[in-house]
């Protein structure tokens, strides 16, 4: 990496960090309705996936996604706006925090219900390899509590089964909801599930986004060569509640300062002014830069428009288009089916 993009990944990760900061005090102040997850201490995970994810890899995530779009490349603008429920939001303040989306990035969300969209990522993957795209292949991220429900099982046994090239990534912070790992997994690693199913897995470290970096691309170079699925567990941790009315009760304060002197901010920092990457000056100049497109951000959200009552209803259907699947429809029909 050159050192413009230490930087610039060191921003993101600040960026992120303060949007969520911000969404938390809106939230407090009546601004922000329905849920809001934090995604506090887990910054590494998306800013380094999203460092080494190419233009034609899917990412389609669960409800924890507004670092996630931001690092997928929708304008943190946007990202506040949606979650003041704004005309100007990235989902046109329909979707709030946790159905942020732009296909054109080629994010597919943000979803609410726990674990359903992981089929999608199956059919999201099925669809490239239909049309043919042989060098694409899908992301998908959830939580190690969406592990123990039946979403989780059909997706990975039909993507083994078809063969389908997706990266299955289990974000492990610790907690499903109000409940540890421990408490609820059969399995010590999350990353043994995918042993049932014949799929190559592994756990890495994800509080350090070198480490996720270096990692995640060296799966997706596999993939790329091999193809098939693939599973990875990256160990993280959130640093706020579940969700802002999490009463936090289910651990102790102790151990989340433990886990906050591993700050993943805090230590990609040092890590660049040990290895002379860049001074404390110019990492004090990114912080600022961080702010200024936060607050930017905060003063377009709340200078935007409230949706029309109209748009409810618009965007709900959409007109089916022909789509050629490289003559696969052609093969089948000559089958009979």
């Amino acid at each position: 990496m050159e050192k413009k993009e230490y930087l610039d990944l060191y921003k993101e990760m600040v960026v992120i960090r303060r949007i969520e900061e911000r969404a938390a005090e809106l939230y407090q102040q009546g601004k922000i309705g329905g849920f809001l997850h934090l995604y506090i201490g887990q910054e590494a995970v998306c800013a380094g996936i999203g460092s080494v994810r190419q233009p034609q890899d899917r990412l389609i995530t669960a409800y924890r996604d507004h670092g996630w779009a931001i690092s997928s490349g929708i304008d943190p603008k946007y990202v506040m706006a949606e979650l003041l429920g704004k005309a100007d939001g990235c989902s046109k303040g329909k979707g709030g925090s946790m159905h942020m989306a732009d296909t054109e990035k080629n994010f597919w969300g943000g979803h609410a219900i726990v674990g359903a969209h992981i089929p999608i990522a199956a059919g999201l993957a099925l669809g490239d390899v239909y049309q043919g795209n042989e060098d694409a292949i899908t992301i998908c991220m959830f939580g190690d509590g969406a592990t123990n429900i039946g979403f989780f099982h059909e997706g990975l046994n039909l993507s083994k089964v078809w063969n389908l090239p997706v990266l299955w990534v289990c974000e492990n912070n610790q907690y499903g909801m109000g409940t540890a790992v421990k408490r609820a997994s059969a399995v010590s690693e999350i990353r043994q599930k995918a042993e049932g199913y014949g799929m190559p897995n592994e756990r890495i470290e994800g509080m350090d986004v070198m480490t996720v970096r270096k990692e995640v691309s060296r799966v997706l170079d596999k993939m790329r060569k091999e193809g098939g699925p693939y599973l990875l567990e990256i160990m993280t941790y959130r640093y706020r509640g579940h969700s802002m009315g999490d009463p936090e009760k289910y651990r102790e304060k102790e151990e989340v300062r433990k886990w906050e002197e591993e700050d993943p901010i805090g230590f990609f920092r040092k890590q660049i002014i040990e290895e002379e990457i860049a001074t404390e000056l110019e990492l004090d100049d990114a912080d600022e830069e961080a702010e200024n497109i936060v607050k930017e951000a905060v003063e377009f959200a709340e200078s935007s428009p409230e949706p029309d009552k109209e748009s409810l209803f618009e965007d709900i259907y959409v007109e089916p288009t022909p789509v050629e699947y490289r003559g696969y429809a052609m093969e089948h029909e000559s089958e009979g089916n």
